[in-house]
């Protein structure tokens, strides 16, 4: 069976090719209804764009693709542009991901094509990197699982963090749940705090999730109250975000926490420097916990306890499913968990 062309999607909506194009090209030049009935005609054909429809086929594009949110932080920038040596230190998750997978891809003698906007939705995404790879990485909840399912007809696919939504993909993820459960442990154990609030983020941030399940057991397992939910959510889990958030439960009233944990580092960062203009002293008056290990965590006053993912190693194993997937395709796929460890700092009380 052929695969589907742009004709066939073009018959099939009832629009011109030329208006299937820019569909793919730019989506902000197509009425959104249209748009909607081309992008729905191509997913029920499986169609794929595609610059070089037998270079796709034969898989001889030489580039590797990596499709994530903008997830740019500007105070973590800021801090870059204050210090021009502060450059690795501010280096986010992202950065990590991409920074592996360039390594790792180089090895293998790819290219790297990296997607990071959603400008246009995810289906701009999705034709950005579909047509121009030979195989991409996506991140949890980046782009529509149907979209996923089409593509992965026509190229490997490996799905970066979050559940494993679609069983014949490859799949990493890191111990976020366990992580976040030594940390909590550690909080209540050692140094016998006992009220604790998580800040979290979004209900569809599968890491983030887990990382709150790992909280719960903490507490569960010490015979502390087991919280439904986590004390606040946020929405970008950025610097300015933890700082509010910070700022939220310490003016909440009632008895303080003896410890806020949040869901990445990025919040935790911005805690630490909202505690400090109101005057509360960390580990002394609160501890501050965060998880993900970026290298700002190393340097920021006091140094974060935080737990550190293999960041870097994600990106690189990644890259190494899909070339293993384009030698063999008949592989089974597989799903990899990627272990973490607690790295314990000032501002929990140790160090």
């Amino acid at each position: 069976m052929s695969a589907p062309t742009v004709y066939d999607v073009a018959e099939r909506s009832g629009v011109s090719i030329a208006t299937v194009s820019r569909v793919y090209r730019t989506p902000e030049s197509v009425r959104a209804q249209t748009r909607e009935r081309v992008l729905d005609a191509a997913r029920e054909l499986g169609y794929v764009p595609s610059g070089n429809a037998r270079g796709l086929a034969s898989r001889t594009t030489g580039v590797l693709g990596l499709c994530f949110p903008d997830y740019a932080d500007p105070d973590a920038e800021a801090d870059a542009e204050a210090d021009s040596d502060a450059d690795d230190a501010v280096m986010l998750y992202s950065d990590q991901i991409i920074r592996g997978m360039e390594r790792a891809a180089r090895r293998h003698g790819y290219a790297l094509l990296i997607a990071a906007s959603l400008e246009g939705g995810p289906e701009s995404l999705v034709a950005k990197v579909a047509g121009r790879v030979d195989g991409f990485a996506v991140l949890a909840q980046t782009v529509p699982t149907e979209d996923l399912e089409v593509i992965s007809r026509r190229l490997p696919v490996v799905m970066l963090a979050g559940p494993r939504e679609i069983d014949h993909l490859d799949h990493i993820v890191v111990a976020n749940a366990d992580g976040e459960r030594e940390l909590t442990r550690h909080l209540i154990e050692d140094h016998g705090l006992r009220r604790l609030v998580f800040v979290g983020g979004d209900t569809d941030s599968p890491d983030a999730e887990a990382r709150f399940r790992g909280f719960q057991d903490a507490c569960r397992d010490a015979g502390l109250p087991v919280p439904d939910e986590p004390a606040l959510r946020t929405t970008m889990m950025k610097q300015a975000e933890g700082a509010l958030a910070a700022e939220t439960l310490l003016d909440r009233g009632g008895e303080r926490p003896e410890a806020m944990l949040f869901a990445n580092d990025q919040m935790a960062v911005g805690a630490l420097r909202a505690l400090a203009r109101r005057g509360v002293r960390v580990p002394q008056d609160m501890a501050v916990t965060g998880f993900d290990g970026i290298p700002l965590g190393r340097i920021v006053q006091p140094p974060l306890t935080t737990v550190r993912q293999p960041i870097r190693r994600l990106g690189e194993q990644a890259v190494e499913l899909l070339v293993q997937r384009l030698s063999d395709t008949g592989r089974e796929p597989v799903s990899l968990t990627l272990p973490v460890s607690v790295i314990r700092r000032t501002s929990c009380g140790c160090g």
